[in-house]
């Protein structure tokens, strides 16, 4: 989804390094990230998400397993990243030697150091999980996970598989969004808690723990407080000094969350910043800066792409009435109607995002200023 990021919004605490290490590690070091070489046997791919050094983060819901990868030792520049495939489908197709109608892409993330993108895919018949690593030049490349230094870190409270027609399976939402911010990995998704909505914290290199917290919030399209729908996209940010989440749900409530009970195992109770509208999924988040100003940029399923501005994000009160016909309230936003049909997005650099864009059957990948 997105790479590893931390905000600090308009007037409110500096930008903090989201990797604070003292010297590069590379993925040939010895001591690369606890990572180590073995063969990496996925169920399912995606969410994913860079963190430190070519580290890639990659979800395994059906597994209920993230997994840290070294998945991008190439080099690159961000700052000059560039890229434009037509139907990119059909060149995935092509790169696993499958047929181009059994390829689905899940998900995208572009190492904000080397500009190189990891395409997360199920490809073939059987939907096999795939990873496809896109470097300068267009070129895509499958990588191989026979014998790749990697580790993992299990779920234990992942939701059980439990298929229920139009609501899916509640285990394929263990993990929606995932993002590494200063030596730990955030997680948004469901547990098996009677209250399902989590977010949850690991350190990393990972460690044989997990802390994980229910969210709560007030839904201003339903007109009532919800603690049982993930989180479906968000970024961490710091308000006077202590981390917080926005994060944005289906029929589109955005919310802060603080992240300092996450360790306590407490409720955390959010403010309904603003509704966007209803009957819509918002996708990928990211935060960028144009003009001296600070933006969120959201893709949705049915509502565009929204340009946010972050300045008095902090000051706003929660919703706490009603919102009804697919109306918006709260937090202002402007739909970027130039970006229509984005199905994927990541930030590339700090002028540039890459984006998925339908178009028709195909989905075409391109590079686009940010707007």
């Amino acid at each position: 989804m997105r790479s590893h990021r931390l905000s600090g919004f308009g007037a409110l605490a500096a930008v903090l390094a989201a990797v604070a290490i003292a010297a590069p590690v590379r993925a040939e070091d010895e001591d690369y990230w606890g990572l180590e070489p073995g063969k990496v046997e996925l169920k399912s791919v995606g969410p994913i998400g860079f963190g430190p050094e070519g580290v890639l983060f990659v979800a395994d819901t059906k597994a209920a397993t993230i997994y840290a990868i070294a998945a991008d030792a190439a080099e690159g520049d961000a700052k000059s990243a560039k890229y434009d495939i037509a139907n990119l489908g059909a060149k995935l197709a092509e790169t696993l030697e499958v047929k181009p109608d059994q390829v689905k892409i899940n998900d995208l993330a572009a190492n904000p150091v080397t500009g190189n993108v990891v395409i997360a895919v199920l490809a073939g018949s059987d939907n096999t999980p795939a990873l496809v690593r896109l470097t300068s030049g267009n070129k895509l490349t499958a990588l191989k996970l026979d014998n790749i230094k990697h580790s993992k870190i299990v779920i234990a409270d992942a939701p059980q598989s439990q298929p229920s027609g139009r609501r899916g399976d509640p285990r394929d939402n263990t993990v929606t969004d995932l993002a590494y911010i200063e030596g730990k990995l955030i997680v948004s998704g469901l547990s098996s808690a009677s209250a399902p909505a989590a977010v949850r914290e690991m350190d990393f290199p990972f460690t044989n723990k997990t802390f994980a917290a229910n969210l709560e919030h007030y839904h201003a399209a339903h007109g009532r407080d919800e603690n049982y729908a993930p989180a479906r996209t968000f970024v961490p940010f710091i308000i006077d000094g202590k981390p917080e989440l926005l994060a944005g749900f289906t029929c589109t409530p955005l919310v802060r969350f603080p992240l300092d009970g996450v360790r306590k195992g407490e409720k955390v109770r959010g403010t309904t910043v603003a509704e966007l509208g209803n009957r819509n999924q918002p996708i990928d988040m990211i935060t960028y800066k144009k003009g001296g100003k600070s933006y969120l940029l959201m893709s949705n399923s049915a509502r565009g792409v929204m340009k946010i501005p972050t300045e008095g994000i902090e000051k706003q009160e929660s919703l706490k009435e009603p919102v009804k016909g697919g109306g918006t309230a709260g937090h202002g936003f402007e739909t970027i109607k130039d970006w229509q049909g984005v199905t994927q997005l990541d930030k590339l650099n700090e002028t540039h995002a890459i984006v998925l864009i339908k178009d028709g059957e195909a989905a075409d990948l391109k590079t686009m200023e940010l707007p």
